[in-house]
């Protein structure tokens, strides 16, 4: 992976985690919340990729829109798996930390392309 662009690379280190985290579920028999988790979380990076790519304005502010959504329903399944007892508090903490941290990039990202636009 190439470095140099903050939302893609974080992206991309949160995506191998959550592939990560699935994995080490499949091993404790977790099949169905783990797979939800796992396509959510691995979505983030893939729709900042293609919202780099974007035709214009409004289509990167919509790829990022959906990178967004994609990372609040994945704090939904990183929240729901800890409550079942499936992460335990450590891995929680960092995994739910930096995909905050990705929820806060994407959001300030998307804030600021609407103001670009207006002007």
């Amino acid at each position: 992976m190439k470095a140099g662009n903050i939302v893609l690379d974080k992206s991309f280190s949160f995506a191998v985690r959550t592939v990560n985290i699935y994995k080490a579920l499949q091993n404790g028999q977790e099949y169905t919340l783990s797979k939800q988790l796992l396509r959510s979380g691995t979505s983030i990076g893939a729709n900042i990729r293609e919202a780099l790519r974007g035709q214009s304005r409004n289509d990167f502010i919509s790829k990022m829109n959906i990178a967004l959504k994609e990372a609040y329903e994945t704090e939904y399944w990183l929240e729901l798996l800890h409550a079942t007892g499936y992460l335990d508090k450590p891995q929680f903490d960092d995994a739910f930390a930096e995909c905050r941290d990705l929820t806060n990039i994407l959001s300030k990202i998307i804030i600021s392309s609407r103001r670009n636009d207006n002007v």
